[in-house]
């Protein structure tokens, strides 16, 4: 599904009072950005995703990109880790450390961030499934350096509703997993005031085949679900909606991607205010962090990728991001190497301060076609709204497959039109050449798998045997009574308990999830 766009625009594409649809920047519905000054008054945060290896070796690259002008840290896991399973674990075997840093334990945690003082840092954990946990991590890891966790500054991905749509990386049937969700909600404000407890994510939506009006309309019904709960669960809505997050993905086609974010943040006010009685205009506010489509770079002719990502990186910027990783030239083939981040930073720094894309806020506010294309995908998305609801809810669309199989239909459209040729992917099925030379990738050895073995090894052996038996029945006691499961959750962690038995002990209480077969 294609948004069908004319070859000009005038006035008359634009319908009603478009004074009141644009509002001023920092006001709402804040069309025009979350702030008044935008990026006049604060650059976005730089924060490119990272992890690799070992915890140590994953430090070593913090220290590299914080050294050349990063100003957020952002944590990519590996596999392992994103399924909540430890490195030595039969299941992580051949994977530790390969797509991103492995964590098995708040020890981990403390090295991957040695000499990073965490109140001087935001950092964003992209994890799900045991998002909570590797929360629990941090916070143990900011205790050990004697940091008041009070000041801790970041966001924890915890976004399960899209990984049952479109990613995959799950643990937890889906209303426990929705649980540990509302747990967070619950006790972070309480505790991490400045942390964001969810980053509702459209990225990896985007990523498996969704169009952006999917992209659009899946996310903000995931994060309408999840203010549902919190406000189920007797949680006033200013109390949590601050300090919830949002993540889009950016792809190529310029103007929709803007227009995208614009109208994201139109209707998650709209919605916010009028719907759900919010009355902090915090609450009204779409914060977001925006990344680069990785779906979009080539394995052919890959230097053509630095390209496509300058453009992606522009967009986000026009739409008004207050965060963004910019993709690294060779992400398609494998991690990327320190000079490859580097000239993905660099597009970054080069956009702030040599375009002067940075002096205006939001340029684009009242160009006919930007607004009429913003009016256009709010219009397709309270469309989708309504099959959404006419179907039962999210929950619902997920358990009988509804997303999964809108996903997966506009997968294979897009790729049907790449290899008719009907839509051009240069260097791909267009401007073709036979001299297409490979470029360096990133290598990571095995030394990762046995040196984090070894660690956990000798972890077990110098912990509290003891201790981390009666944590662990203690937490399992918390999810059997239906408490909230973070304190009892973040005592394991300071326990020393590791991730997979923490996952464990509340996977006894909740079962595993299996995804029931769609097609």
């Amino acid at each position: 599904m294609t948004i069908e766009k004319k070859p000009v625009y005038a006035p008359e594409d634009l319908t009603g009072d478009l004074a009141e649809r644009l509002g001023e920047p920092g006001r709402y519905p804040f069309t025009r950005g979350i702030h008044q000054t935008m990026h006049r008054g604060r650059l976005w945060t730089m924060r490119q995703f990272s992890g690799f290896g070992s915890a140590a070796d994953t430090n070593e690259r913090y220290h590299f990109l914080l050294e050349r002008g990063q100003t957020g840290l952002s944590v990519a896991f590996d596999f392992p880790t994103l399924m909540g399973y430890d490195s030595d674990h039969a299941r992580a075997e051949g994977e530790v450390g390969k797509c991103g840093v492995a964590i098995s334990s708040a020890v981990d945690m403390e090295d991957l961030f040695r000499g990073i003082p965490l109140d001087q840092v935001s950092t964003s954990m992209t994890i799900n499934g045991p998002a909570a946990i590797l929360f629990c991590f941090y916070v143990v890891a900011a205790e050990r350096q004697g940091v008041d966790v009070a000041k801790l500054r970041g966001t924890v991905q915890n976004d399960i509703l899209k990984e049952y749509m479109a990613q995959h990386a799950w643990v937890y049937p889906v209303e426990p997993a929705l649980k540990v969700i509302v747990d967070m909600f619950e006790w972070c404000p309480r505790h991490t005031p400045q942390w964001n407890t969810i980053s509702i994510s459209g990225y990896h939506i985007r990523e498996a085949g969704a169009t952006a009006a999917q992209e659009l309309a899946f996310t903000l019904a995931n994060g309408f679900t999840y203010v549902e709960r919190g406000i189920a669960r007797g949680l006033d809505v200013d109390s949590f909606a601050p300090r919830l997050s949002f993540f889009w993905d950016i792809h190529n086609d310029f103007f929709e991607e803007i227009a995208k974010l614009r109208a994201a943040r139109r209707i998650w006010a709209r919605h916010m205010r009028e719907k759900y009685g919010a009355k902090n205009a915090r609450s009204w506010m779409m914060r977001f962090h925006s990344q680069t489509a990785g779906v979009t770079l080539t394995a052919q002719q890959p230097h053509n990728n630095i390209v496509r990502v300058a453009y992606q990186a522009l967009a986000a910027v026009l739409g008004g991001t207050q965060s963004l990783h910019t993709n690294s030239l060779d992400e398609t083939l494998a991690l990327p190497t320190e000079q490859a981040v580097q000239v993905a930073l660099r597009t970054q720094q080069i956009l702030a301060h040599e375009t002067g894309v940075a002096d205006v806020v939001d340029p684009l506010g009242g160009s006919y076609y930007v607004e009429a294309l913003t009016d256009q995908l709010e219009r397709e998305a309270d469309a989708l709204f309504a099959e959404i609801q006419s179907g039962g809810g999210v929950v619902k669309g997920i358990e009988n497959g509804w997303f999964q199989r809108q996903i997966a239909r506009s997968a294979a459209e897009f790729q049907r039109q790449a290899e008719a040729g009907d839509r051009v992917i240069v260097g791909v099925n267009e401007y073709v050449t036979a001299d297409d030379h490979p470029v360096e990738i990133l290598k990571i050895s095995n030394d990762a798998e046995a040196s984090q073995r070894q660690r956990l090894a000798q972890l077990r052996q110098r912990r509290d045997a003891g201790l981390v038996e009666r944590r662990l029945a203690a937490l399992r006691a918390a999810a059997e009574h239906d408490e909230n499961v973070l304190p009892a959750m973040l005592d394991c962690a300071r326990a020393d308990c590791t991730l997979y038995e923490i996952r464990h002990a509340l996977e006894r209480v909740w079962g595993a999830y299996r995804e029931p077969v769609f097609f």
